[in-house]
């Protein structure tokens, strides 16, 4: 029996057949299903065919989406409260070409000549005439009529001197350009501040000599017509600086208008 189980073990290993079958048993893949098991394991998105990729270096997982587009500012009218001209507003983050001669003084033929105008100076000639700011004007139609005459000449000396002829002169825009973003105080300091700075035909900003230098010379112009009381070099700096002023908060109104004029269509609708 041991010879017989010593030439069983001894034939076993000098057997190349049976070595040859054992060696490939142990060289066989495991079954599909574990196959398979082990690589839905190892690459969890592979089963969708998609394999995900982290986001470029230095941008976050939402850095590639679009920015909801901005809305655009309220825009001006050619018209303040349907009747005020606004034709020389230009409104927020508008590029327009340099001005011809002609522009500028057909937009300073229109501050003056457009029916607004009319009656503007009707109800500014009440006012003084009620103040009584030229007691030599007198009272009663005859008065009134003094003070609306003089009224519109002043006016139009003001359009044409500061829209005009020195915006020619100095190659200036007489148009005014809303800023229409930004603080409160920012955009009231910007149109503030218009009456010193404003745009030149070459697209440049600069010292705005048209309306320092117009608003004094149209004050000259008018005391050809006016009593020779208020001719005087302190009569006519005082009408002078009071004319920038006016024209300073002028422009602070129009850069807000685009704004009050949208809260005002909203309500309407509101109501609607």
């Amino acid at each position: 029996m041991a010879l017989s189980s010593c030439g069983t073990s001894f034939a076993e290993q000098d057997d190349p057949v049976s070595s040859l079958a054992v060696t490939s048993l142990r060289d066989l893949p495991d079954a599909p299903s574990a196959l398979l098991a082990q690589q839905s394991t190892s690459s969890p998105s592979s089963s969708s065919g998609q394999v995900s990729q982290p986001p470029p270096q230095g941008e976050s997982p939402t850095a590639s989406a679009k920015a909801p587009p901005q809305s655009a500012p309220p825009q001006q009218t050619k018209r303040i409260m349907g009747i005020m001209p606004n034709f020389s507003a230009v409104s927020a983050d508008t590029k327009l070409p340099p001005q011809t001669v002609k522009e500028k003084f057909v937009i300073a033929a229109k501050n003056s000549f457009d029916y607004s105008s009319f009656i503007i100076a009707g109800i500014q000639s009440g006012i003084s005439m009620a103040s009584s700011s030229y007691p030599e004007f007198g009272h009663g139609v005859g008065g009134y009529g003094q003070y609306y005459y003089h009224t519109l000449l002043d006016t139009a000396d003001a359009n044409f001197m500061v829209a005009g002829l020195w915006p020619v002169l100095f190659h200036q825009d007489n148009r005014f350009y809303t800023l229409g973003h930004g603080s409160f105080k920012r955009r009231a300091f910007y149109a503030a501040t218009r009456v010193l700075v404003t745009r030149n035909d070459s697209g440049r900003n600069g010292f705005n000599a048209s309306e320092i230098i117009g608003a004094g010379s149209a004050q000259g112009i008018a005391t050809l017509y006016y009593p020779s009381e208020y001719r005087t070099w302190t009569k006519v700096g005082q009408k002078w600086l009071t004319a920038v002023i006016i024209d300073s908060a002028n422009y602070a109104f129009k850069e807000f208008w685009p704004d009050i004029n949208n809260k005002l269509s909203k309500l309407k609708k509101n109501k609607q």
